[in-house]
């Protein structure tokens, strides 16, 4: 199977991991212990499942190395599946069906359901974090293609605070079902309040290191952790370090419950 990180062989110390998994509730997951999925239609990609609907989430996160001639030619996606891709690092050629777009590091391309998600590495090897989701549809209400570069966004004090920032990825509105945004906390900036709701989200840390309390437990967190946050897990975060801290996630929004 292999492992994301190459760290194979005999281990050189004791078998430990910072890695915490409370299905239903949250989830850590660091680089370390990563292994290597073979998914239909990623040729020369190295690829890891993290969130999925067997640990709790509605949808399913993955990272993905692209490596020379690394692509997916069937598509990915398409019926009643939206999908998300963010560049960590590098560059590839994203198509929404025909749409084609050059995405470099911090682009990103979303794919309304019905519209299949192509990718063609462009680099030496390119870094994603992908995502699909089963979209709910709004009686009225639509969605469409959406792609663009962090640097081209608005960059908004968070909760009024200005030492922490947020990004929105896609556009406030009803025909979405879901968003994506990047936080960023400066050294020891935080949350204003401890969050408690019914969203989900599936966040990847893109710099810094911090504190982050889920449920009501404080954990390290660094680059290149994962964390999965369930329905009312409690959670915060402060930021330690030299350097910001800075996460991208998504949030399930703009929809009813249904009992």
């Amino acid at each position: 199977m292999g492992y994301i990180n190459n760290n194979t062989g005999y281990p050189k110390d004791l078998l430990a991991s910072r890695a915490i998994i409370k299905r239903h509730n949250y989830a850590l997951i660091p680089p370390d212990g990563l292994v290597k999925n073979i998914i239909p239609g990623f040729e020369n990609c190295d690829i890891t499942i993290l969130s999925t609907p067997k640990l709790g989430a509605s949808f399913v996160d993955y990272l993905v190395t692209m490596h020379q001639d690394g692509k997916n030619q069937q598509g990915f996606g398409g019926k009643d599946i939206e999908v998300f891709v963010y560049v960590i690092s590098g560059e590839v050629i994203a198509k929404a069906d025909e749409q084609s777009f050059q995405l470099q590091t911090n682009g990103y391309l979303y794919c309304p359901a019905g519209v299949k998600l192509y990718l063609q590495n462009q680099a030496q090897s390119s870094r994603l974090f992908l995502y699909k989701r089963r979209y709910i549809p709004l009686n009225g209400y639509q969605t469409r293609v959406v792609s663009n570069h962090v640097q081209h966004l608005d960059t908004i004090n968070y909760e009024d605070m200005d030492n922490v920032f947020v990004q929105d990825l896609l556009p406030k509105e009803l025909g979405f079902d879901m968003n994506f945004h990047i936080l960023t906390f400066k050294p020891g900036a935080s949350h204003g309040y401890i969050e408690t709701h019914v969203q989900e989200h599936g966040a990847y840390l893109l710099s810094g290191e911090g504190m982050y309390l889920l449920d009501n437990h404080w954990v390290p967190v660094k680059k290149d952790d994962y964390i999965f946050m369930g329905a009312y897990a409690l959670q915060a975060c402060y930021a330690v370090g030299k350097e910001p801290l800075s996460y991208i996630y998504s949030k399930d929004c703009h929809r009813d419950i249904d009992i």
